[in-house]
């Protein structure tokens, strides 16, 4: 896109009163600014108000964007598609992930982790000739300013009714040992439909003192509005659930359920069961959900006693999510949200197998979500459907009643 003649006099009267950092600043911005509406005509196939054969979107205005750099903060606008999505490249949207990545792999090497891999990735970066520990202490430095602050932002300006927990594992030295770590992640579903990044913490298991302390952060920071929390039925986590997030219902995750049912069947059986079990989940109303499950178990119980017993007693928690708009059933019915998540991070720390330290697990694990919750924001789609939201808040938050399986009144 070419600038006018008028553009090209003011860009010029700009440049003759501005100071010298000012001056780079503006000729960034406004070259950057060029940049992004070219490569949106490309993809596009046609400039503004032009009628082509190869247009294939309009553009719908602009969402802004602030891109820091050395010459300060350049404030550009992104252009809307009223069909489908875009994003420059020259913006490098993976650009966080890959200095994590980066300076979490030098970390390994200085600090010797043993792990053949190493070696060869810090050779692919050009950093054969040696690196200091100094250096790398100053990278990451560098680079843990905005995670530390997205990690402990506040979270009151939303309520989040909906909330997902869950673990994956990862491997890191700790005190001279190769040890598992568990690396906790919360994502929440806001009251409008859509999603954010809650929270990550890494610590040694998943006992009920560090969920509780992980819940705790959360709730210092302004989560509320909590209806009903997402997760596996790991004790100590249903017990830190019941102990932190007052007011808010419990949904077992029914994937974890089922497999958790495979362990006391045999291998032939498995489908059989998991198919009987799935006809709970799709019933029409909350009442012929929980009808179902007391008709499913007299069904299996008759070869299967244990699935009778463990369905009978995860009743309440596994049909928690029938007390919420239908519309919401199949998202609020498992963890399986957070299964990409977990993958996308087990694929960047796979890269460096060992992970250094804590601080360099949480580094790298922050950046993936960072990333990810800023697609959810500069891309915003509902995750649930408009219009089903306010069924949710019939009362103020502050004295929203408990739901069918919690003892509390408090509300979240």
């Amino acid at each position: 896109m070419a600038l006018s003649q008028h553009d090209l006099l003011r860009l010029l009267e700009s440049l003759r009163s501005a100071d010298g950092l000012e001056l780079v600043r503006g000729v960034a911005e406004r070259m950057l600014q060029e940049l992004i509406e070219a490569e949106a005509t490309a993809r596009i196939g046609a400039e503004w108000n032009e009628h082509t054969d190869t247009r294939t979107s309009f553009r719908n205005g602009h969402r802004d964007k602030t891109l820091s750099t050395q010459a300060g903060d350049l404030e550009l606008g992104i252009p809307k598609l009223r069909s489908g999505s875009f994003f420059p490249v020259l913006l490098e949207r993976r650009r966080r992930i890959d200095q994590a990545l980066y300076a979490v792999i030098m970390e390994a090497y200085v600090h010797g982790v043993p792990t053949r891999s190493v070696d060869d990735l810090v050779k692919a970066l050009g950093a054969d000739t040696g690196i200091s520990k100094s250096e790398v202490s100053r990278i990451c430095q560098d680079l843990d300013g905005q995670p530390a602050a997205f990690r402990t932002r506040p979270l009151d300006h939303v309520r989040f009714p909906y909330v997902y927990l869950d673990a994956t594992y990862c491997k890191a030295r700790v005190e001279h040992q190769i040890v598992s770590r568990a690396v906790v992640i919360a994502t929440g579903v806001t009251e409008d439909g859509g999603r954010e990044v809650l929270g990550v913490m890494v610590g040694d298991s998943e006992t009920e003192v560090f969920w509780t302390e992980f819940l705790r952060h959360l709730r210092e920071r302004g989560l509320t509005g909590v209806r009903l929390v997402i997760g596996d039925h790991h004790l100590g986590l249903v017990k830190a659930i019941r102990k932190v997030m007052l007011g808010a219902a419990y949904q077992r995750c029914r994937v974890h359920f089922l497999r958790n049912t495979f362990s006391v069947i045999n291998k032939e059986a498995g489908e059989m069961v998991a198919a009987t079990i799935r006809t709970i989940f799709a019933q029409p109303s909350g009442e012929t959900v929980r009808a179902q499950l007391d008709t499913v178990a007299d069904m299996l119980g008759k070869q299967f006693p244990k699935v009778k017993e463990m369905l009978l007693e995860a009743k309440d928690d596994l049909t928690a999510f029938a007390a919420f708009p239908e519309r919401h059933w199949k998202k609020i019915q498992s963890t399986n949200p957070l299964e990409r998540i977990n993958r996308e991070v087990k694929r960047r720390t796979d890269v460096v197998q060992v992970l250094p330290n804590d601080d360099a697990l949480l580094r790298l694990v922050t950046a993936v979500l960072f990333e990810l919750h800023d697609e959810w924001i500069a891309f915003p789609r509902r995750y649930l459907p408009e219009g089903s939201m306010d069924q949710l808040y019939p009362e103020l938050p502050e004295s929203a009643p408990a739901l069918p399986n919690t003892t509390n009144t408090t509300a979240g």
